[in-house]
């Protein structure tokens, strides 16, 4: 793909060599004269003079010597290049010979189903949808256009799955939530008769987890981000664009609302509510039906505003030496007291 034709698809102005051929893309120390790479910020800017890429995405303005796309974003536009540059592999369009279909099912124009794949009743996968080898669909089930499930993703019956979602291998959607009731000394389970209901560009890690819920609905907005090894609980919410990382945890009834930002390993109790654009840094806790603001940054255990948190943790570091001064003066005293005394 040459320089030109990279600025034509992004729409962006570009300087010197536009018949220069891209291949690749590499990070600026490693690029060579067939590779992409970007400008990103002023340790990028100092990296990208001694760099051989063939190309650089600067913001405008920038000078360098080489050839250049000028974006406002250069981060955002790589990405967009490197879906072009390096296109995902698709299988054939079809029913491979071992998938088994059951009645009634409902299949777009394009879509291909792996080896080993089983799709349950009534379940309908829209245009373009591919399913990787050993997944298994339940029945009642829909999955937009151009959805990409991986190899031996689960989904219970009746949830609801938007366009274009990627699901990575070993995550379940739509499994009992963690429900039961003490009777007579004995717990017994609360039947989970809910559902889950996913919106568009949904993207959900390798071996993470989303409940259905117990009554109503565990819902899922547009364009939220799921990382590795998250579980989501029955009757959860969670709002457009909402991006959660690796091994977090959301307790039944959480609601997380648009463009919130959680870190990895965050534990979020029971009914508790993130506002909008609030930002939860990874490791944090929040405790049963608190509630984090909008825009707001917090830490740690119980969780709380960040220059809060910074501050306690400074004072932590202090102990030892306060524990110090405080034995210090009390062997004073002890002096004193013993002089008092003599």
């Amino acid at each position: 793909m040459k320089v030109r034709e990279i600025a034509t698809m992004l729409g962006a102005p570009w300087t010197g060599d536009g018949e220069r051929e891209i291949v690749g893309a590499a990070p600026l120390a490693e690029a060579c004269a067939t590779d992409l790479s970007f400008v990103g910020n002023a340790k990028g800017a100092k990296a990208a003079e001694t760099s051989q890429a063939g190309c650089l995405l600067v913001t405008p303005g920038t000078e360098l010597g080489t050839a250049m796309i000028f974006v406002l974003q250069p981060r955002g536009a790589f990405a967009r290049c490197l879906t072009v540059l390096y296109p995902r592999r698709r299988a054939a369009v079809g029913v491979h010979p071992t998938a088994v279909l059951a009645e009634g099912v409902e299949l777009g124009d394009g879509v291909s189903i792996g080896p080993m794949t089983s799709v349950g009743e009534g379940t309908k996968i829209g245009a373009g949808s591919e399913i990787q080898a050993g997944c298994a669909i339940g029945a009642g089930v829909t999955i937009g256009d151009a959805a990409l499930l991986h190899a031996r993703v689960t989904i219970y019956d009746g949830v609801k799955l938007g366009a274009r979602a990627v699901l990575h291998s070993g995550s379940v959607i739509g499994a009992d939530g963690f429900g039961f009731v003490m009777h007579e000394g004995r717990y017994q389970k609360f039947p989970q008769v809910g559902r889950v209901e996913i919106g568009d560009d949904f993207e959900l890690g390798a071996n993470a987890c989303v409940d259905r819920a117990a009554l109503g609905v565990t819902r899922i907005g547009d364009g939220v981000k799921i990382d590795n090894m998250v579980h989501i609980a029955h009757n959860c919410e969670i709002g457009n664009h909402v991006v959660i990382a690796a091994q977090t945890g959301l307790s039944g009834g959480v609601i997380v609302e648009e463009y919130a930002v959680i870190g990895g390993q965050v534990g979020i109790g029971d009914k508790a509510r993130i506002e909008s654009k609030a930002i939860l840094g990874s490791g944090c806790g929040v405790l049963t039906s608190k509630i984090v603001h909008g825009n707001q940054v917090v830490w740690g255990t119980p969780a709380r505003p960040l220059k809060e948190y910074l501050t306690q943790l400074a004072n932590i570091t202090k102990v030892g030496e306060m524990r110090l001064e405080v034995k210090a003066l009390r062997a004073r005293l002890d002096a004193l007291d013993r002089e008092r005394d003599a």
